[in-house]
Order: structure tokens, then sequence, then C-alpha cells
């Protein structure tokens, strides 16, 4: 099964999401916990979320790839930043059962010159005081691209913060194609080869989800500006091999390409699924 979708408005609602995917050829998609850009959310409608997860079984949906606000900064040097992420990721986990099962993914963090082990410790510290017993949630690290002091940019760095975790078993990693390749992992000319570090460090058993964007900026860049697919550094021939990958290709694609409409994510979703080879 070849499960893609795109990043979706949550102001209508769960349901209206599915059914917004699924009409664009989507059959799995993405949201804000709450505002991006802010500390606001909410509350849930369980009967909406009900609805929802009966109407992801029906269609055959993959998990969702529900993502952190960008507000969140587990390794800020100001312990009131470092307070707020703990409790919205805290308050995230618990909203998260609504749907059951899902994935929740996160920007590990930017350490403000106190150095990358500091800020690997204390984003460790974040997880282990807020992951519980019994969630049904896996939470992401996305791989970055390595921008100012951001941590996550080598895979090194995914794997000391999965070690400092006691309860590691709920942690994963979504792979974001430009930020990676940003970073100076060159999946155009060495796909095969990056994937075979990334197991030799992390494992491919802890990748479980795929960030499909193209980038504005040159490999190694280090700067984070994504693109549509094909338009980009990457390119198109980069995309149909990504997705094709056995080490990818039961994975959820997420689009976080710079489109503005449905019809927009619509074409670029029919493009992927002609590239597929099934």
């Amino acid at each position: 099964m070849f499960f893609i979708g795109w990043h979706l408005s949550a102001s209508g609602g769960f349901l209206n999401m599915g059914k917004t995917a699924l009409s664009a050829g989507a059959n799995t998609f993405a949201f804000f916990t709450r505002n991006p850009r802010g500390g606001q959310a909410k509350p849930i409608d369980k009967a909406d979320a009900d609805a929802l997860n009966a109407f992801k079984a029906e269609n055959n949906f993959g998990p969702l790839v529900v993502h952190a606000p960008y507000t969140l900064n587990a390794c800020s040097d100001k312990d009131s930043v470092r307070e707020f992420a703990r409790s919205t990721f805290a308050d995230d986990l618990e909203r998260m059962e609504a749907t059951p099962g899902q994935y929740y993914n996160f920007h590990p963090g930017s350490h403000m010159k106190q150095g990358i082990g500091e800020g690997i410790r204390q984003i460790s510290q974040m997880l282990n005081s807020t992951i519980k017993d019994g969630q049904t949630t896996t939470i992401l690290l996305e791989t970055m691209a390595g921008k100012g002091s951001e941590v996550g940019s080598r895979f090194e760095e995914l794997k000391a913060i999965i070690d400092s975790v006691e309860k590691s078993d709920r942690l994963g990693v979504c792979f974001d194609t430009c930020h990676t390749y940003d970073a100076g992992y060159d999946i155009v000319k060495d796909l095969d080869g990056v994937l075979t570090q990334f197991d030799k460090i992390i494992g491919l058993s802890r990748l479980k989800a795929v960030h499909l964007n193209d980038s504005k900026n040159p490999f190694q860049s280090h700067k984070d500006r994504h693109e549509k697919i094909g338009h980009g550094s990457l390119g198109l021939e980069s995309f149909k091999r990504i997705i094709n990958h056995d080490a990818l290709r039961s994975l959820p694609f997420i689009l976080e390409t710079p489109n503005e409409t449905v019809a927009e994510y619509a074409a670029e979703i029919r493009l992927l699924r002609e590239m597929r080879i099934d």
C-alpha cells in the first residue's frame, strides 16, 4: 500500500480532514496539534475523533503523522521556553490518544550555543518526563537541516537522544528529504548508502515516516527551504527512487511542499502515484 498525504488545516475538524484527504487521492495526512506558531489548542471533540477513526478504517488509511508546533524548543537556553515545550508536549501526547496508534512528529530543537551535548541531554530529559506507560502514540524525531544550532542534523545526534530515553520503544524517526539532503546526506546520488548509514547508526526499524519535500537550496546548504516535487535540487528521478525504495515504500509519505490549494496537492499526489512501481 502506498500511503501518501499532506499537511491539512485542523480548523474544520478531524473527520473533515479525512474527507478532504480522500477527495485528493490521499490515504494519510498530517496536521498541527495547535497553532504551529503559538501555544493554544482547541478542546478535543471525542465524537469527531471517533468518526475519523472509523473513517480511516473504512478507507484503509495509513498512520497519521501529526506535527508538534514549531514553537517547541526542548533545549532552549531559557527555562520558561523549555517548560513550555515540556507542558505542551505532555498535553499533546494526552490529546493524541483520541486517535490511537498514530505518530507525533517534532523538531528536536536548537541548543542556543549551549553545545550539542547539552541540547541532547535536555531533549532526552523532556522525553523521559513526558512519555507514559500505555501510550499508543509513537514519537518521531525529525531529521533536520542543521541551520543555526539545530539538533538532529546528524544521525548520531538522533541516536544519542534515543539511547538516553528510558521508554525508547515509543520513539522513531521521520526522514525529511529536504532536511536530510540540506544536512549533507546525498540521497540524490547515493540513497542506498545514506539508508545503509542510517541503519548502522539508528536502525531502519526506527524509521516510521517520510516528509517528502524537494529543496530550494543545493546539497549540504543547511538552509531548510522546501520546494515542490521535481522543482528543486533533488529532482523528479530522486523521488521516484525514494518512494519505491524497499526500505521506505511501506512508510507514510507526507508532502510539505509549498502548494496553496487542495487541487495542487492532488496533482502532486497523482504525479507520485504515477511514479510508484507496484
